[in-house]
């Protein structure tokens, strides 16, 4: 482990949230749940980069609308009703705050989720995709593709330079090979609890520093406040 001493001042932390603020693995696979379907295959194509974000999202949604259309903005808000706070992330944020860091959500998990933790843990400001909704706030057949699932690099980028932050004193957390995007040039990049095999493989290839089990204070010793 690295010393804090040993590391700049942390003055800015990124998280992606599925998995990593909140104890479910993904957003969309919560509603996957909820309605009872299972798009692991196109997931895997995902990954590999055979499909956009805009086409996994499509197929997500045209597979929800097989078991239930339509489909109300209220009933995909009941679904993620029983969705937790990762152990230890409301002190994270409390305490990162305290120490004047700047702390944003980036996301390609479903934005009407993460505004909700967003909102709940007081962040300063993130972006996720989503829905589209038709006027009766049904949902149609598209998603909202604001950013990448492997191109957050670029909003991370954009969101230093907003805020006068530099690169040398972000710190980034994700838990899945796809989060490793956030990991730009100058920063640093924690791997929290990583689930698949293939996160392990990664994450241990690209040498980053990797805490383990469910509670998001672990990543506390990693950061510099001093």
């Amino acid at each position: 482990m690295v010393e804090p001493a040993d590391i700049p001042k942390t003055t800015c932390v990124v998280f992606d949230c599925d998995g990593v603020l909140v104890d479910a693995v993904s957003s969309w696979r919560t509603l996957h749940d909820h309605f009872g379907t299972d798009n692991a295959f196109n997931l895997q194509r995902f990954i590999r980069g055979e499909i956009t974000d805009v086409e996994f999202m499509r197929s997500d949604i045209r597979m929800w609308k097989e078991i239930q259309d339509p489909i109300t903005r209220d009933e995909l808000f009941r679904a993620f009703s029983g969705v937790k706070l990762m152990e230890g992330a409301r002190h994270v944020v409390e305490q990162l705050q305290a120490n004047g860091v700047f702390v944003a959500i980036v996301s390609a998990g479903v934005d009407l989720f993460v505004a909700s933790i967003a909102s709940m843990l007081k962040v300063d400001d993130w972006i996720a995709n989503g829905f589209v909704f038709n006027d009766d706030n049904t949902l149609s057949d598209e998603g909202v593709c604001r950013l990448h699932a492997t191109g957050k690099g670029e909003i991370i980028r954009r969101l230093l330079e907003m805020n006068n932050l530099e690169a040398e004193h972000c710190v980034s957390v994700g838990d899945s090979e796809m989060d490793l995007s956030m990991h730009i040039e100058g920063s640093r990049f924690i791997g929290f609890n990583p689930t698949r095999e293939s996160s392990f493989a990664v994450f241990k290839s690209a040498e980053i520093e990797v805490v383990h089990g469910k509670d998001l204070r672990a990543i506390l010793p990693y950061l510099h406040f001093d």
